[in-house]
């Protein structure tokens, strides 16, 4: 595939979930198109291997519970200790959690997607806007679903969770607008993440015959758009989504 270039030379970027999976890819692009890297991620062993792989570029680690608050504030301290400051913000982490009806969904698991889906992606935006906002630049990409356009049987607990995180994206992008803060969400159809393939084989049957593309998205195709998203060229659109699904998603 050709790869294009982008330009985020000395731009500062953290990536939630950064240490495998879409966020892995998305840092990758990110390193190659000139920005230095934060990775934030909960998953010691994940990191380890994800610091193996980037071994020899600028690349700063943190291990983040991103649903513990306190724990996000230490993350932007260490970032900004390393790094002096924080440009580019990809909301990535994310759990799927079971396959389920809604009548049968353990209420424990129903609150942690949304504590850590919707409340995180809170936690870590709260967090860093101010230090954007000082800096009169920013960007900052979430990552929704296509099942939160939609709504995936037997994973409401997901498809709330991303459905909230669209319109968490609304709002602030419309918050921030007069702050050359841009900030925009994605919706991908499914990809071979680990959080993806941890669902039942039916489910993601489910989800591939969607798709009007027959297949999985690609972990690059997606690191391909969020890195223009977080680019300065991308100076006008605000609160908006764009579509990862394959052409699955009708709106």
């Amino acid at each position: 595939m050709q790869i294009n270039a982008i330009n985020l030379k000395d731009r500062v970027a953290v990536v939630t979930g950064g240490a495998q999976g879409i966020g892995l890819a998305v840092g990758r692009r990110l390193l190659a198109s000139g920005a230095r890297l934060a990775v934030w991620d909960i998953n010691p062993a994940a990191m380890e291997q994800a610091r193996a792989e980037l071994d020899g570029h600028d690349v700063h680690f943190e291990r983040v519970d991103i649903a513990d608050y306190a724990s996000v504030e230490a993350a932007v301290a260490g970032t900004l200790k390393a790094a002096g400051r924080i440009d580019i913000l990809i909301n990535n982490a994310a759990i799927v959690g079971p396959n389920a009806t809604l009548i049968d969904y353990p209420i424990d698991v129903w609150k942690q997607v949304i504590d850590v889906d919707v409340n995180g992606t809170f936690h870590c935006c709260r967090a860093v806007v101010p230090g954007m906002i000082g800096q009169k630049y920013g960007r900052i990409v979430n990552l929704a679903s296509v099942a939160g356009k939609e709504g995936n049987p037997n994973a409401a607990a997901y498809s709330s969770a991303k459905a909230a995180v669209i319109a968490m994206t609304k709002s602030l992008g419309k918050e921030l607008a007069s702050h050359d803060i841009a900030v925009n969400c994605v919706t991908p159809a499914v990809a071979r993440t680990p959080g993806a393939m941890e669902q039942s084989p039916e489910h993601i049957k489910y989800m591939l015959g969607k798709i009007p593309r027959g297949r999985f998205l690609e972990l690059d195709e997606a690191a391909a758009m969020i890195a223009w998203l977080a680019s300065e060229e991308n100076s006008f659109t605000t609160g908006a989504v764009f579509d990862l699904s394959g052409g699955r998603a009708t709106y």
